[in-house]
């Protein structure tokens, strides 16, 4: 089927989110954010992502629709002693009418975050934490398992985006067993969770890049 390429490729950009160690106390920020993707050889795609309060603590949520293709992914969590405990997960797509569906309960998340709420961690952990190289998270995928990455600051970085002019800090992940690609991720300091930029490079290449066309927050 020749969208499943496709398909892998922009849930990688979209999905992929990671958990790390105990961080600091870095308060989080209600969002509503909206990135555009650009996936090669496909048309481009604009994804929507919300972080908001719930009466346990907070949600992270994203959405995406591409011609054939549609996703979205949510993940509840709470802080904790420094730590993001995640609660709750859910994810499902659609491609070309077929359509699978995910879920993890608190009993399934007892040891690691699911990937929406790790992806507020990773970013907690790249603003306060004190791991600048040899970095390892882990976190469980869509179906429960889990997973293992490497990840390491780079530094800050000036980017001119359609949404501004931001001050970011730039994190690189990669997987052990994936040595040819990468995830170069741009933080906002400020606000725990956003993105300002991701791009996904493999054997050298860039293949997909989102960057953030606007956000608001309450």
């Amino acid at each position: 089927m020749p969208a499943l390429p496709l398909l892998r490729s922009w849930l990688l950009i979209l999905l992929l989110s990671f958990a790390g160690p105990a961080v600091a106390d870095t308060t989080p920020q209600p969002f509503s954010a909206r990135y555009h993707l650009q996936v090669a050889g496909w048309p481009d795609a604009d994804i929507q992502h919300r972080l908001q309060r719930t009466a346990s603590g907070w949600q992270s949520e994203m959405s995406a629709r591409l011609p054939g293709v549609s996703g979205h992914e949510m993940g509840r969590f709470r802080l904790e002693d420094g730590r993001v405990h995640s609660l709750y997960y859910a994810s499902g797509y659609s491609l070309l009418g077929i359509q699978r569906s995910y879920r993890l309960e608190r009993d399934d998340l007892a040891t690691w975050p699911d990937r929406q709420s790790a992806l507020f961690a990773l970013s907690r952990e790249a603003i306060d934490g004190d791991c600048a190289s040899g970095c390892h998270l882990r976190y469980l995928d869509h179906r429960g398992r889990e997973e293992r990455l490497d990840y390491r600051r780079v530094g800050r970085e000036t980017l001119n985006l359609p949404a501004g002019r931001f001050e970011a800090l730039r994190v690189e992940v990669t997987e052990p067993d994936e040595p040819d690609r990468r995830l170069v991720f741009d933080f906002l300091p400020r606000m725990p969770g956003l993105l300002l930029s991701m791009a996904y490079y493999r054997d050298g290449e860039r293949r997909n890049h989102l960057t953030l066309t606007r956000f608001d927050s309450p």
